[in-house]
């Protein structure tokens, strides 16, 4: 008895909140692939999410993009199971940042993670050089037309459902200070690894800019379809804001 009280004390729990679902296979690809251009969407490398193993190739390419579905932000030390951010990345990305993806993926899937430890492991290696930023300037595209994200930096915990086409550009180690982004019109900088070496000079840093209105219009109505699908598929695929913005 007393053995297995401590295993059961030692055990993972895991609450509704926490578990990931598996989405349909066919669903899961169309919504990853809208996070890229059209032009590279048919040689784009996609991977799908199995939650009790990780990521796996759903569909090889041969452009070298790869596309898949967030599910776990690390940086935020808390597994959900509400997280649904298409993304995508070129080589110098998908060489780089995408191994941190799929590493979070996989020590979710064993259960024998907790969410802080994730991030404390990720800390970490960015920290002892296992993972490194692009090597180059590059691009990660997020046109895809709903995504179910957080907003704001690490310390804001609140997600929300909302139509954001938008461009990354690579901004590793780059601050508002050094860009001159601290504004209210052009692109912005969204570096919020700052717990890795201070100084909001974090390693996954980007410039975002947004796609225009005309863009995000075609958008949303080439995708009519595969936004009826997200919503019958989840209540969470609902808009919180105005899907024209």
């Amino acid at each position: 008895m007393k053995r297995l009280l401590i295993f059961l004390l030692a055990a993972p729990v895991t609450t509704a909140a926490q578990q990931l679902d598996k989405m349909p296979a066919d669903l899961e690809t169309q919504l990853a692939l809208s996070a890229l251009p059209a032009d590279l969407q048919a040689g784009a490398t996609v991977y799908l999410l199995d939650p009790a193993k990780g990521y796996y190739v759903g569909r090889q390419g041969t452009n070298g993009f790869v596309c898949f579905i967030d599910r776990t932000d690390w940086e935020w030390g808390q597994f959900r199971n509400d997280v649904f951010a298409p993304i995508s990345f070129d080589p110098a990305g998908a060489s780089t940042t995408f191994q941190v993806y799929r590493d979070v993926a996989a020590m979710r899937a064993t259960g024998t993670y907790t969410a802080a430890q994730v991030k404390d492991t990720v800390i970490a290696r960015y920290r002892s050089g296992r993972y490194t930023a692009p090597a180059r300037a590059g691009v990660s595209y997020m046109l895809a037309p709903v995504m179910r994200v957080y907003i704001g930096n690490p310390d804001n915990t609140t997600v929300q459902t909302m139509s954001m086409p938008h461009y990354m550009f690579y901004a590793p180690y780059i601050t508002d200070a050094d860009a001159g982004t601290n504004h209210n019109s052009g692109p912005f900088l969204n570096n919020p690894d700052n717990m890795i070496f201070g100084d909001r000079k974090g390693p996954q840093g980007y410039f975002i800019v947004t796609a225009d209105e005309r863009l995000t219009a075609k958008i949303l109505a080439d995708n009519k379809g595969l936004l009826q699908r997200l919503q019958a598929y989840s209540h969470f695929f609902m808009p919180d804001m105005d899907m024209s913005h």
